[in-house]
């Protein structure tokens, strides 16, 4: 009987998986030049700490997380967002001590959530998040933007919308939900089971609702933005004014909420516009998080940070025709005719490896026409070829295969002699 791989996942090929490892290594690369420090969370946690976090009206903890009870009878969670481990660890390991304030952080690996798999959305997902704990300067919630804006600019993307809206403080969030409650409950028997329950529990969540987004007094719902009192208005406003320095177009929109409850001031999204990129067309989102590290046993502490899908970076890729340039090819190739030559490339192999070459040699005992193709599917710049003839007379014959020029070197420096041909 077959085994075949789990509904919702995918394995990642050679091919395909050096694009992952490009996005990867340019997400490090600006999270250098911004001063984020890699962290590495567990991919489990307690349930709590997602049903506290991430809140327990959220779609997220009702129906979508891999929750199971481990044999000490503890009910743990595969963790379906990064942020909540995040802030678990900077509460646990006190890192609100540190000197340098305020502590940037990013990570990259699996979350997982039980959903509907579809285009660009899978039960394991890989995402890359930034977060900065411990600043209510709305020039960091810029710069997190930006950085988030910069990755996907310098691998090319061209086609994007960045979307903000601010969520306001306690009190100006209270006063909203005053009136999305006197506005919905009169007629929130129309909506779906879900709405229905958030209504007392999380009103903000029912514009959120992908079921009932048509609904008629979804449009006509009160605006967070009409809310806002003169400290969040004035910190939207702040916003909106340093992301005009930075160059960064951005478009206001009242009904971004987010899907998480831990959200406050800004929230924002950024999208694709690429034709043909499908009907999610979300690639980045985040926001500001005051009270999270409360909510988990922390001192008070401000935090601002987004999360991206590398999925759904490399879908934006391809609807905008960017072809990332991989698979260079390898340094040299080692053929060889005769027995004694074959087992001389063995430790030959080696050595070029050790001087900094990336090389390959025959595994398949191939006849000398067959390991040149190998080495051309390879992309080898060089082929060298060593039969037992020239093995006994220290002497190897190298092959440039751009320009076809052979030369015949001294076996017994080898080594040197190949590096100077690079030079």
């Amino acid at each position: 009987m077959s085994i075949s791989i789990p509904r919702g996942t995918q394995d990642i090929l050679p091919g395909e998986v050096e694009k992952w490892q490009l996005i990867e290594a340019k997400a490090r690369e600006l999270c250098e030049k911004y001063q984020y420090q890699e962290i590495r969370t567990p991919i489990f946690e307690h349930t709590d700490l997602f049903s506290r976090g991430v809140g327990d009206s959220t779609d997220i903890v009702q129906k979508e997380m891999y929750t199971f009870e481990d044999r000490g009878k503890r009910s743990i969670t595969l963790r379906p967002e990064g942020t909540a481990a995040v802030v678990r660890s900077f509460v646990e390991k006190k890192m609100f001590g540190l000197a340098n304030q305020p502590v940037k952080l990013y990570y990259m690996g699996p979350m997982f959530r039980y959903e509907r798999p579809q285009a660009g959305r899978f039960r394991q997902f890989v995402q890359f998040g930034v977060e900065a704990l411990g600043s209510n300067d709305p020039a960091i919630d810029a710069e997190v933007i930006s950085l988030a804006m910069n990755l996907y600019k310098e691998m090319g993307l061209k086609k994007l919308k960045l979307i903000i809206n601010s969520l306001g403080d306690k009190e100006s969030r209270t006063a909203h939900r005053e009136a999305l409650v006197n506005h919905f409950k009169p007629r929130i028997g129309e909506f779906c089971h879900d709405c229905q329950n958030r209504l007392e529990k999380n009103p903000l969540r029912i514009l959120d609702c992908k079921q009932d987004r048509d609904h008629e007094l979804m449009k006509t719902a009160p605006s967070i933005l009409a809310y806002l009192n003169d400290y969040s208005k004035a910190y939207f406003e702040k916003l909106q004014q340093y992301l005009t320095l930075l160059d960064i177009p951005f478009e206001v929109d009242p009904n971004l909420v987010r899907g998480l409850d831990y959200y406050n001031h800004t929230a924002f999204e950024i999208m694709s516009n690429a034709e043909g990129f499908g009907a999610i067309t979300t690639l980045c989102g985040g926001g500001r998080y005051n009270g999270l590290a409360e909510e988990i046993g922390g001192p008070e502490t401000p935090g601002i940070g987004f999360a991206l899908s590398i999925e759904r970076f490399i879908a934006a890729l391809n609807a905008e025709g960017i072809k990332l340039e991989i698979n260079q090819g390898i340094d040299v190739f080692l053929a060889s005719l005769g027995e004694d030559a074959k087992d001389y490339t063995v430790g030959l192999l080696q050595q070029l490896r050790m001087a900094g070459f990336s090389a390959e040699r025959d595994y398949l005992d191939r006849k000398i026409k067959a390991q040149f193709k190998a080495a051309d599917r390879l992309k080898a710049k060089y082929v060298v070829i060593l039969g037992d003839d020239e093995l006994k007379n220290n002497k190897i014959n190298v092959k440039n295969m751009a320009s076809g020029e052979q030369v015949e070197l001294d076996l017994n420096t080898f080594i040197k002699q190949f590096q100077e041909l690079q030079a």
